[in-house]
């Protein structure tokens, strides 16, 4: 397969900041609309629906980087970093939109609301496992945690998973949106199962050459 022309390395800090910026507008535009009155229904919902939807396609699009490079030689690690920060930033958005905006710091409520609703509760575990993994996101992490850096951020597939689910069960009937996510993390999550043999089979292959990916797969 032809390979695609790659950014020059001397644009590649700028690019990820330009990732960052870029990866923040839905989340100002979003809050424009809100500010304005133009988000339809309720705002305060709608406001939270859309950064919860940022976060899980921030989380996909993360676990998407390691299969893109294996099946089309498309290498974009340098993004995976920034794109994981983004999804940890839209879901702590979404979690004080629903903490200020919706509940208006009532604790007793929103401590009953994870208690009773399944699907709160489940987008509060995926919130904890993600901080973890946001505050080791950066280098100095990676070289004193070693092989525990890659074991702990494995939970990027449970993150997405339990995101996946939360967007689903938290409307009343499951449409075409909420099957959409929850079928690309499924694909997500079985590449796991099927990506050493299927490297292995391509290493094998004449006149083929497969460099190992720095961090977490």
């Amino acid at each position: 397969m032809p390979r695609l022309p790659s950014l020059p390395k001397r644009y590649h800090s700028t690019s990820v900041w330009a990732l960052y910026g870029l990866g923040l507008l839905p989340a100002a535009y979003a809050f424009y609309l809100g500010a304005t009155g133009r988000l339809p229904g309720n705002p305060v919902k709608e406001f939270e629906h859309l950064l919860g939807l940022w976060a899980l396609r921030f989380l996909v699009a993360t676990l998407a980087i390691t299969p893109i490079r294996d099946l089309i030689g498309v290498n974009w690690l340098r993004y995976r970093r920034a794109l994981g920060l983004l999804a940890f930033y839209y879901v702590l958005m979404h979690f004080l939109a629903y903490m200020l905006l919706d509940q208006r710091l009532n604790v007793q409520a929103i401590v009953a609301d994870i208690a009773r609703r399944p699907f709160i509760t489940i987008g509060m575990a995926a919130l904890a496992m993600l901080i973890p993994l946001a505050l080791t996101s950066n280098t100095w992490s990676i070289r004193t945690l070693g092989q525990r850096w890659n074991k702990l951020h494995r939970l990027a597939y449970v993150i997405a998973a339990a995101g996946a689910v939360h967007f689903a069960m938290a409307v009343k009937v499951v449409g075409p949106e909420q099957m959409l996510y929850l079928g690309l993390v499924a694909v997500l999550l079985s590449w796991r199962f099927v990506r050493k043999p299927y490297l292995k089979r391509k290493r094998q292959a004449p006149g083929t050459s497969i460099r190992p990916a720095a961090g977490k797969a």
